[in-house]
């Protein structure tokens, strides 16, 4: 009875952490790689600032969705800590640690999205002077998603691990999520180092499918029980 309470807790504590990542997943397909284009344009800054003016409630809804990735993300960290902290305590810890760095660099981004839809809205005198500021707080939205990639696949290590170590969720699922993991951090170096590389973006592919399958499994089958679970 009490192996199966405790399984039970377990299950729901692993679901609830599937509703978060999910969320999370979500709200980032909607907010970046929806909403973001309709307001940001890569370069063009005069129309952005158009954008930020003439479509000002969906950028709004943009902001609001950076909110709702970085609250997500937070949450999906503290509830993985609290799925794994019983066995892998230092793991869970570098897991919850790394998640909140990858919230922290989100909310930079909603800092300066909120920024520019003040910006766009106020009352300086000049054009020129609200494209250059428009300009400045692109670049910092972009750079802050682009670096925060290195914390995106970082906590994807630790992650990973548990997954292999504990075997209470399928190996290959940690296997992946660890390429994935390598992926990230690949693939933002090349970004940064200047480099040419056409297939940049499908380095990410395989974090993609990692955090999709244990969103899928979490909300599935939650966990699987320790092979050896203690009464005591």
């Amino acid at each position: 009875m009490i192996v199966n309470t405790k399984q039970k807790n377990f299950i729901k504590t692993a679901r609830i952490t599937g509703v978060w990542y999910l969320m999370m997943a979500i709200t980032g397909i909607l907010g970046f790689m929806v909403f973001h284009s309709q307001i940001f344009v890569s370069g063009n800054p005069e129309q952005t600032l158009t954008n930020l003016v003439e479509l000002e409630t969906t950028a709004r809804i943009r902001l609001l969705l950076e909110f709702a990735i970085v609250l997500s993300q937070a949450l999906t960290a503290v509830w993985f800590y609290k799925l794994f902290k019983d066995s892998y305590e230092w793991e869970a810890w570098t897991l919850a640690i790394w998640g909140m760095v990858n919230a922290l660099a989100i909310m930079i981004s909603a800092i300066a999205i909120a920024s520019a839809i003040g910006v766009a809205n106020s009352d300086i005198s000049t054009m020129e002077d609200k494209v250059l500021l428009i300009q400045v707080l692109q670049n910092i939205i972009s750079n802050a998603w682009g670096i925060g990639g290195l914390f995106f696949g970082l906590w994807l290590f630790p992650m990973g691990y548990i997954v292999i170590k504990s075997k209470r969720l399928p190996v290959w699922l940690g296997r992946v999520i660890i390429v994935g993991g390598l992926g990230y951090l690949i693939s933002t170096v090349i970004r940064y180092a200047g480099i040419d590389f056409s297939f940049n973006r499908f380095l990410m592919l395989p974090a993609t499918i990692g955090e999709f399958w244990m969103i899928g499994y979490l909300l599935i089958f939650g966990i699987r029980p320790n092979h050896v679970v203690k009464l005591n």
